[in-house]
């Protein structure tokens, strides 16, 4: 392992291994999660349909990316169970948090502290202007936040059923 470790070394952990989703906060530390399963795949399918039958073009959302994350002394990326991009993003495997309009998180099995306190923070300081967070409850809670100055603050908390019989523009997204 290097002493220090870069998006490239982050993409061979990620490419040698199917089992396991490798990110790096941008002050440098290593976080490993378990690569997502059915439960978490299906909440981002669906809302990924959503997001397509309200009129978003499929060159504008993609699921388990990798996301660069600037910080004033490095570089770290993510891997958001979804983006929502303004235009189409340029391709690459770690790509710039210009132009996403949306990142949402499904809460996972040890996740919900990095979920809920941890990537807020860098999404925030990134300049993303939406950030959902997905709980794995009985009713999905999607917990949505809006960029405020340099934060995020709680927009609306909604099962994600409901969510999916609004509209996109509803959630400034369309």
């Amino acid at each position: 392992m290097p002493a220090v470790l870069t998006l490239d070394d982050l993409t061979a952990m990620n490419d040698a291994d199917e089992f396991h989703r490798y990110e790096l906060s941008p002050e440098g530390v290593l976080t490993v999660w378990p690569s997502p399963g059915s439960a978490q795949a299906i909440v981002a399918s669906r809302l990924m349909w959503w997001l397509a039958a309200g009129g978003l073009p499929a060159d504008r959302m993609a699921q388990a990316v990798g996301l660069r994350i600037p910080c004033r002394d490095g570089l770290g990326g993510r891997v958001p169970d979804l983006i929502v991009w303004s235009r189409p993003p340029t391709a690459g495997i770690w790509l710039p948090a210009d132009d996403v309009l949306l990142v949402a998180e499904i809460i996972a099995p040890g996740s919900a502290g990095a979920d809920t306190v941890t990537k807020p923070i860098e999404y925030a300081a990134a300049g993303i202007p939406r950030y959902w967070v997905i709980d794995q409850d009985s009713a999905q809670t999607v917990t949505m936040h809006h960029l405020t100055g340099d934060k995020y603050t709680l927009q609306a908390t909604m099962p994600l059923a409901w969510v999916l019989n609004t509209d996109l523009a509803d959630h400034g997204l369309g």
